[in-house]
């Protein structure tokens, strides 16, 4: 090659150079490479990025946020090449994308190995804050900016901490992030670090920093505490933790128990003082009398403070003597000081047991001696039961009468549709009970017994009737006249001739002789017969007057008997 073509390429040489200069910049685009500042010019800075062009970039994007730019002609920097010429033949270079490739590049690795961010929070937007991670801008939820709701950031604006990234997409460019992770990680080895200081049974003072239905919360330390439960406030019942504490109270408390998996602490102000429930059997003996306080008033009865810790329970079953199914509210008020007996005592179950009603006047004794057995009372029909009537003896005392005691001659259920509610109504009282609370009473017993009327009745005996019914099966009869018991001779029974057995030749006060065949005294059942006393007569004119081998006949014999009988008379 001679010098003259060395000096002045040919066209196919500068087509060369001008494929190899395309082929560089080519690869350059769209790539971070290091520039170097040429100049400044008011707010632009004049970028060199090699291949003999020059880029302009914003001094801002220089500047780290809410900071001034610190750049000077000389320092060496990285941008991002869009393109290599513009319309002015400029390459057109950015910062602001050159330190967010390199910002996604870092902050990937890091979300990786779940490693903590650094960040700036520079900008308030709709639901949150935008935070610049070194070049990337991500997205700070407003639930995620604190461990409590924040009322004003701006004390958190534009100063370097550290973050949690809790979601990346480099495709949308979106990157959230949170500080309250951070905070809560921190709390939680502070608070593993101060636990293992503490130990149960220690005493520390706290301050009252939340107040629930449940209990309080009481703060050992910063980020440390505790739950005081409102059972533990106090001995005494507390209904609700505001009774005894208010927020930022500075309090004694005493650790009760530490949970070594979850580092909850449980504290407690009553362990601090003796506790009131020991012997307690022995200072509140079974059947002594105390005057208490009413605390608490339930469906089920009624709570009786004895003392500053010592509660008892009067269950609505022991709070009055006649008032039954009936709220201990109607008895009792809160706050009322009442006077109760000692029936149990749990001093391992911390319960004692107390009693109203056995200070007051016992009116199931009182009507006891007041009206004895035998003894007549009145009252009227309150109820009406299959087994029976209620009969109202007070406002709030009943007597029962069972149905084996209306009537001496009818069956209960026969006697018992006399009988209506509202009735009133004259009986005898049986019997008494008051420890069971039952008063019997007899209405049949004010009446005579019909049995007495007649005397002692035996099997054998022959008995007078007055026909009281006709029936188709027999005929009903009174024994012994008016206010007799009452009796059933059956068809069968009407005759020793069997064409004699016909109820209907009986007519409503006949008067008839008949045998007792049969008498239970506990059932009062009495069975008569008119055809066996007949079968009885013959038998004794028989053996009297004459007898089989004789010849006479039995017209002959009965004659002589009705004979003989005519001359006694």
């Amino acid at each position: 090659m001679s010098a003259t073509e060395t000096m002045n390429p040919t066209r196919d040489d500068f087509a060369e150079m001008l494929e190899a200069s395309l082929v560089d910049r080519k690869e350059f685009e769209e790539t971070v490479v290091k520039g170097v500042v040429t100049g400044i010019e008011k707010d632009v800075a004049i970028i060199d990025v090699g291949l003999k062009t020059e880029g302009r970039v914003p001094l801002k994007e220089f500047a780290a946020p809410g900071k001034p730019a610190e750049l000077k002609v000389g320092d060496e920097v990285e941008v991002y090449v869009e393109r290599v010429e513009n319309a002015n033949g400029e390459a057109v270079v950015s910062r602001d994308k050159a330190r967010r490739e390199e910002a996604w590049d870092r902050l990937e690795k890091m979300f990786e190995k779940q490693e903590r961010v650094e960040g700036v929070i520079f900008n308030r937007v709709k639901g949150g804050f935008t935070v610049d991670l070194g070049g990337a801008v991500a997205f700070l939820p407003g639930s995620q900016v604190d461990i409590r709701p924040v009322r004003d950031a701006g004390p958190l604006m534009n100063i370097p901490q550290p973050f949690r990234i809790l979601k990346m997409d480099k495709r949308r460019g979106n990157i959230v992030v949170s500080r309250r992770s951070i905070l809560e990680e921190d709390r939680a080895e502070h608070r593993q670090e101060v636990v293992r200081e503490l130990n149960e049974g220690d005493e520390r003072e706290g301050v009252v920093k939340n107040i629930t239905d449940y209990g309080a919360f009481v703060e050992l330390a910063p980020g440390v505490d505790g739950l005081l439960h409102v059972t533990d406030m106090s001995w005494s019942r507390v209904n609700h933790p505001s009774e005894v504490l208010n927020v930022n109270d500075t309090v004694r408390v005493k650790i009760i128990k530490i949970n070594p998996e979850t580092h909850r602490i449980s504290l407690g102000i009553k362990q601090l003082q003796p506790d009131p429930w020991q012997g307690v059997a022995a200072k509140y003996p079974v059947g002594a009398k105390f005057k208490g306080r009413v605390t608490n008033i339930t469906d089920y009865g009624a709570f009786v403070e004895l003392e500053d810790g010592i509660e008892g329970l009067v269950h609505v079953s022991e709070m009055s003597w006649v008032k039954k199914n009936v709220h201990p509210g109607k008895i009792v008020s809160t706050s009322q000081e009442v006077e109760v007996m000692v029936l149990e005592v749990d001093e391992n179950k911390r319960r004692i047991s107390l009693g109203l009603k056995q200070c007051l006047d016992n009116p199931w004794e009182r009507f006891a001696e007041e009206h004895p057995v035998g003894s007549v009372v009145e009252g009227e029909i309150k109820n009406i039961t299959e087994f029976g009537l209620f009969v109202g003896l007070t406002e709030e005392m009943d007597g029962m009468v069972h149905l084996s005691d209306l009537d001496w001659n009818r069956s209960g259920e026969e006697a018992i549709k006399d009988y209506h509610k509202g009735q009133h109504v004259t009986a005898k009282v049986l019997d008494v009970d008051p420890e069971k609370e039952r008063i019997s009473l007899g209405i049949k017993q004010v009446g005579s017994d019909p049995l007495e009327s007649v005397g002692e009745i035996n099997r054998g005996d022959d008995v007078t009737c007055t026909v009281t019914a006709i029936e188709t099966g027999g005929i009903e009869v009174q024994v012994g006249g008016e206010g007799g018991p009452k009796a059933f001779i059956r068809k069968s029974d009407l005759s020793k001739d069997r064409a004699e057995q016909r109820p209907d030749r009986f007519a409503v006060g006949d008067k008839v002789d008949a045998r007792v065949t049969g008498f239970d005294k506990t059932s009062r059942r009495i069975n008569l017969s008119i055809k066996a006393r007949e079968v009885a007569e013959e038998k004794e004119a028989v053996e009297q007057y004459g007898s089989a081998d004789s010849g006479a006949s039995l017209g002959d014999i009965l004659g002589a008997a009705l004979k003989q009988g005519g001359k006694k008379e």
